[in-house]
């Protein structure tokens, strides 16, 4: 193309660059169309690949031909033998342009009608197109470099020479490896690294790289731009080692390879539980709670001193049952959280490990708080059953009845988390009971009550009141009188101060049972908790009241405090 064509058009006649193309333009092909609302046509001359298009930013590559309406060639690629090269969206060509090749894929091949306001405009391009002239160009999209304003403030632009693999990008926890070179603009070398491993929340060398290699997936090689606040600032780099000086204010040109990463990531919401993925595991399937699960596992203090190993050495995988309490709450944990075959790091807190009284391992002795890490290999896997999984009803209702006893179990040692996941477990396997014969019907309906019931006093320990509530309300649709859920719910609801609903499921479970030595304490209860509340609801009002004595010119009677009905 001539070189008056590469002149930015837009400030002349145009204001910036409008992205004003809202949706995707399908056409078949020999068809036509408007793109936006300013004039430019495309007619379709042949269909590219896929579905990908080119944005602002990215580096395209054509091939055209330009013509006046009337035919008259002005201008061509092909003739000079030689394709087109310019960055998208920057206003490098004429805006038409711009907006134009936004809607093409690869190896697609159109003709462009660009009004003069998209074009040349009243000055036209002596010699060869003149004022307020419609051009056609017939262009051809080879292909693109992908180029991204990756913190969308200009500071670093990332342009893929390489595409990677899958979808996945690497996050803050995870350790990538990767190859790196820097240069100055002036293609000065200053350093080089093969092979350098680095936390993405730690960073490495300067900041773009942690930035970069979150976007980028894995075998992806990138050139960044970086400009000084993503490098070294105002202050630049002394030399040190093979690296050379960086100077002040410069802008870097970083080429980044992305080889792999391991996955990090935190098994407990406190971050005191953290797993390191060292290799991939097969499939989807991860081991559920109750699963028997066979691992290999070597457990390490922080100085490297191993207390316990497990499966290596000819010897038998180690067998356990997942969230049973067979091994640390740590291992227990992350084991959920595998798939078969799958290799890992552990470090676990003392809190999910061997707490502050430590203990006498068969290797050698974990001392107290200690931290410590376990190699761990998921080998294999048999999860314990789902309802799904079970072929009659009475097979749920003897499952439903062994959860429930487990969930008794933790119940009575103070586990109520792990209670808890009996409790509602139990409850799911005879969920939907309408295949089930009546005497079946009648043993789910009170290992239902049970449960929930059982469930409901694990909520009001945990101080999970709402969920106490609820699991009360499902008992008492399945049978109304049942005192307990409504002494249950009647504690939920003091809690969370709903106390004119606590007082009418008191009343009501003392009309069924009005000896229940339980319900009438908690009843005491309650009428403390009323007295305190109109206590506070006399000095509010009262103080409110006082306030409009005094901004009033007639005195009036001032009105009694309002109270809860405590009557039994």
């Amino acid at each position: 193309m001539d070189e008056d064509f590469d002149i930015p058009a837009a400030d002349e006649m145009n204001g910036d660059i409008m992205d004003d193309i809202e949706a995707p333009v399908t056409l078949k092909v020999g068809e036509e169309k408007e793109i936006g609302n300013q004039g430019l046509k495309k007619k379709l001359l042949k269909e590219g690949e896929g579905w990908d298009t080119p944005e602002s930013g990215d580096e395209v590559e054509v091939h055209y031909t330009g013509t006046l309406v009337d035919g008259t060639k002005f201008d061509s690629s092909r003739d000079r033998g030689e394709p087109f090269k310019f960055t998208l969206g920057q206003g490098q060509v004429i805006k038409g342009w711009d907006l134009g090749i936004k809607t093409m894929n690869k190896g697609e091949n159109a003709l462009f009608t660009i009004p003069a306001d998209l074009a040349y405009g009243e000055a036209g391009s002596p010699p060869t197109i003149p004022p307020n002239a419609t051009l056609q160009f017939d262009v051809e999209l080879l292909s693109w470099v992908s180029v991204k304003d990756i913190c969308k403030d200009g500071g670093i632009f990332k342009k893929i020479v390489k595409e990677g693999e899958k979808w996945e990008n690497p996050k803050d926890l995870d350790e990538v490896l990767v190859n790196y070179e820097v240069r100055l603009e002036d293609g000065t070398l200053v350093a080089k690294s093969d092979g350098i491993e680095f936390a993405v929340q730690d960073g490495h060398f300067c900041p773009a790289l942690s930035k970069a290699v979150k976007t980028m997936k894995k075998g992806e090689k990138v050139i960044l731009t970086v400009k000084p606040e993503y490098g070294f600032g105002e202050k630049g780099k002394p030399a040190s080692g093979d690296e050379a000086a960086i100077p002040a204010n410069a802008t870097l040109q970083i080429t980044l390879e992305l080889l792999s990463w391991k996955v990090v990531s935190n098994v407990t919401d406190d971050k005191k539980v953290v797993k390191k993925i060292l290799k991939e595991g097969e499939g989807y399937e991860r081991p559920n709670e109750g699963a028997v699960v066979q691992v290999k596992l070597i457990g390490k203090l922080q100085d490297g001193t191993v207390f316990i190993k497990k499966g290596h050495d000819d010897s038998e995988p180690f067998e356990f049952k997942a969230d049973e309490e067979q091994v640390i709450d740590g291992l227990d944990r992350a084991v959920l959280t595998m798939k078969k075959g799958e290799v890992a790091l552990l470090t676990v807190a003392p809190e999910y490990a061997f707490g502050s009284t430590g203990s006498e391992q068969e290797l050698a002795v974990v001392p107290p708080n200690a931290t410590v890490t376990y190699e761990i290999e998921l080998v294999s896997f048999v999860k314990d059953k789902e309802s799904w999984d079970m072929t009659t009803t009475q097979e749920k209702i003897e499952a439903a009845g062994k959860k429930k006893e487990e969930g008794n179990a933790f119940f009575k040692a103070g586990k109520y988390k792990k209670a808890v996941k009996r409790y509602e477990k139990a409850a799911k396997y005879i969920e939907y009971d309408t295949n089930f014969e009546e005497e079946e019907k009648k043993q789910a309906k009170a290992l239902k009550i049970t449960c929930n019931l059982n469930n409901a006093a694990c909520q009001l320990k945990l101080k999970e009141y709402k969920q106490a509530e609820k699991l009360c309300t499902k008992v008492l649709e399945l049978e109304s009188t049942n005192v307990k859920a409504l002494y249950r719910r009647a504690q939920a609801y003091i809690n969370v101060a709903d106390l004119d609903l606590a007082e009418l499921d008191i009343k009501k479970a003392l009309e069924i049972d009005p000896n229940n030595k339980d319900v009438k304490l908690e009843y005491k209860v309650l009428k403390e908790k009323i007295k305190e509340y109109n206590k506070k609801d006399a000095k509010f009002y009262g103080n409110m009241f006082a306030k409009m004595t005094k901004s009033s010119s007639n005195k009036a009677k001032e009105a009694e405090p309002m109270s809860i009905d405590s009557k039994a």
